[in-house]
C-alpha cells in the first residue's frame, strides 16, 4: 500500500472512531465531551495511526509491525489516559507528568536505534522500566497531595491499572526481540 493510501485509511479510520463519541454525545445528555475533546481526540488518533504507519513501514515482517503497534498503543493509552483521569491520583496531580519519561525514553531510544528491530527492543524495555519506576516514585516519593488523590481508587487498582501499561510496553519489546531474530534467520538463509 502506497504512503498516501495508508494516511488515507488513518484519515477514514480516526473519523469513524470519532462517530462513536460523536453518538453518544448526541444521545446521551451525561456525556461531557466539548469541542476541543474531539478536536484533541482527533489530533492523538491520527498521529498514533500515522506513527504506526511511519514505523511499519521501517520493519520487514510482521512481527515488527506488531510490535510497532503495541508500542504506538502503549503510547497513546498513556497519554490518553493522563489526559483523562491521570495515572496516579487525579489529572491535577503534577506527579503526572513525569510519565512523560516514558515516552521520552521510548522515543529516544527508538531514534538512537534508528529503528533495527534490536535496538528497538532494547528501547520498549527501557520504557517499560522507566514506566514502573515512575509509578513506584508517584506513589512512595511523591504521593498525590489531599487535593489531587482519589481516595475511592485503590493503591492496588493504581498499582495494576499501571503494571498492564509497563506490561505493554515489555511486550512491544519482546515483540522486537522476536522480529530482531527473525530478521537474522532471514539474513542468514540468503546469504
Amino acid at each position: 500500500m502506497t504512503l498516501t493510501k495508508s494516511i488515507s485509511l488513518v484519515a477514514l479510520v480516526t473519523g469513524l472512531l470519532l462517530l462513536i463519541p460523536l453518538t453518544a454525545k448526541l444521545t446521551m445528555a451525561n456525556m461531557l465531551w466539548t469541542a476541543e475533546d474531539f478536536v484533541a481526540a482527533g489530533i492523538m488518533l491520527f498521529g498514533a495511526g500515522l506513527t504506526f504507519v511511519l514505523i511499519a513501514r521501517l520493519g520487514n515482517n510482521n512481527t515488527y509491525r506488531l510490535a510497532a503497534a503495541a508500542a504506538v498503543g502503549a503510547g497513546l493509552l498513556l497519554v490518553w489516559a493522563q489526559l483523562a483521569v491521570g495515572l496516579v491520583g487525579s489529572e491535577d496531580n503534577p506527579v503526572n507528568l513525569l510519565f512523560g519519561a516514558v515516552l521520552a525514553v521510548a522515543f529516544i531510544g527508538s531514534i538512537a536505534a534508528r529503528f533495527q528491530p534490536r535496538g528497538m527492543a532494547n528501547a520498549m524495555f527501557a520504557a517499560s522500566l522507566t514506566y514502573v519506576v515512575v509509578t513506584l516514585l508517584a506513589l512512595f516519593v511523591w504521593p498525590p497531595s489531599p487535593d489531587t488523590a482519589e481516595p475511592q481508587v485503590r493503591l492496588a487498582n493504581v498499582l495494576a491499572a499501571n503494571g498492564v501499561f509497563a506490561a505493554i510496553w515489555a511486550f512491544s519489546g519482546w515483540m522486537f526481540l522476536r522480529a530482531s531474530a527473525s530478521s537474522s534467520n532471514q539474513n542468514r538463509q540468503l546469504a
